[in-house]
């Protein structure tokens, strides 16, 4: 198989040099098992094109330049070359992931700079025009998010309430005698010593949307890591219409998602090192119906990157970053209960992207420079030893070339 491989360019301290091309075994098969060679690169290109994704009809992908905070499109011009197709659209800060609507008409991109999440149409040749920025994310575990989190989980339907102010209110009416009985719903609002899982301020919680990803009947997932949510989306003709936040605990950093066929959407937690599984309830609404940490072994300082799924969708694989492992859990049940079952080296350093292609992962080391393939164990799911590995600069996305 081939594939195409985003990275870090000079502008953030990485060695790639544009958008590079991997093989597994022959261009041709259908595994990915083969001996791993680096094929250079398909295109040039500067500003750190860290995720790369491909339009679900044309030949044509996407890339986000992190570093340039732009989209820009590729279109193929053979086998192994593409060549840019516009210019480059302005997204955000430090956008770092594209995410194209399955039927091709638009894309969404996430910036981890602004917490900006961007919607761009596509034309017939695949071109994107300007962006049309989303509704900004409230933190929900700040003074201020705290009034708005039941509004955002109705969809604007119910009466906001300032918790805040109310509180205040009241402990001035009842005075001194029995202000301490009053609850401390503004508590936030006073400032408090630093300590790892608490900032000092609440200005000091800044958005930092991380992906996409699109749902069944036309639903779009949008995580932010800096305001712990996930956000559910609706696709109008002007945008993305907001609907609902699922709020993860505070300082969880959720940062990936999976699709489970049971409905179920797993999320990866960047900084709590967890998996939570979200679904709808009976009205609709979406909430998390179970969670799991990745398992013991973990470092507190250590960062979770991806989450991929197995061919049969009875495994999950995340990558931990510090620790340099990947966690591997199980799906329970009706996809509604995970447990994790191995932690095992991922003998790259710092695995920020991995991708599991029918019986083998392929797993992209960030800091060692390369790409390594394991084998897959048919039984447990447990990845094997080392198989291959290929020397790739910076390697941060990995993308089968159709």
């Amino acid at each position: 198989m081939r594939f195409l491989v985003g990275g870090y360019t000079a502008d953030a301290e990485g060695s790639a040099t544009g958008i590079a091309l991997l093989d597994a075994g022959s261009p041709d098969d259908a595994l990915a098992g083969g001996v791993l060679r680096g094929a250079g690169d398909a295109v040039a290109v500067t500003g750190s094109p860290s995720w790369i994704t491909p339009h679900p009809t044309l030949d044509v992908v996407y890339a986000a330049l992190e570093g340039a905070g732009t989209v820009q499109a590729f279109r193929r011009v053979g086998p192994e070359r593409l060549a840019a197709l516009g210019v480059a659209v302005p997204a955000g800060d430090a956008v770092c992931h594209v995410a194209v609507s399955p039927d091709g008409a638009f894309l969404v991109a996430s910036c981890w700079g602004d917490g900006r999440v961007v919607r761009m149409r596509l034309d017939a040749a695949g071109l994107p025009s300007r962006p049309v920025e989303s509704a900004a994310p409230v933190d929900p575990h700040g003074s201020a998010g705290t009034q708005a989190l039941t509004a955002a989980a109705s969809g604007g339907t119910e009466e906001v309430i300032d918790l805040a102010a109310a509180a205040r209110a009241l402990r001035e009416a009842a005075g001194a005698e029995f202000a301490h009985l009053v609850p401390e719903h503004d508590r936030d609002e006073v400032p408090h010593p630093a300590t790892p899982e608490q900032p000092s301020a609440e200005t000091a919680r800044t958005p930092h949307a991380h992906q996409a990803r699109f749902l069944p009947r036309g639903l779009v997932a949008t995580t932010d890591m800096g305001y712990d949510t996930v956000r559910l989306w609706s696709v109008t003709a002007d945008g993305l219409r907001h609907r609902q936040d699922v709020v993860l605990p505070r300082g969880s950093g959720p940062r990936h998602t999976v699709w489970h066929p049971s409905g179920h959407l797993y999320v990866v937690t960047e900084l709590s090192h967890e998996v939570f599984a979200l679904a709808p309830d009976v009205t609709g609404a979406w909430r998390i119906v179970a969670g799991t940490s990745l398992g013991a072994g973990i470092l507190p300082d250590d960062t979770a990157a991806e989450l991929a799924m197995s061919h049969d969708a009875e495994t999950l694989y995340a990558g931990v970053r510090g620790t340099d492992t990947i966690a591997v859990l199980r799906v329970h049940g009706g996809g509604e209960a995970l447990s994790p079952v191995a932690l095992v080296e991922a003998d790259v350093r710092w695995p920020r992207h991995h991708l599991v292609v029918r019986d083998t992962l392929l797993v992209a080391g960030q800091h060692s420079d390369d790409v390594v393939s394991r084998p897959l164990d048919p039984r447990t799911g447990i990845p094997g030893r080392v198989r291959h590995r290929a020397s790739v600069a910076s390697p941060s996305c990995l993308v089968p070339l159709g």
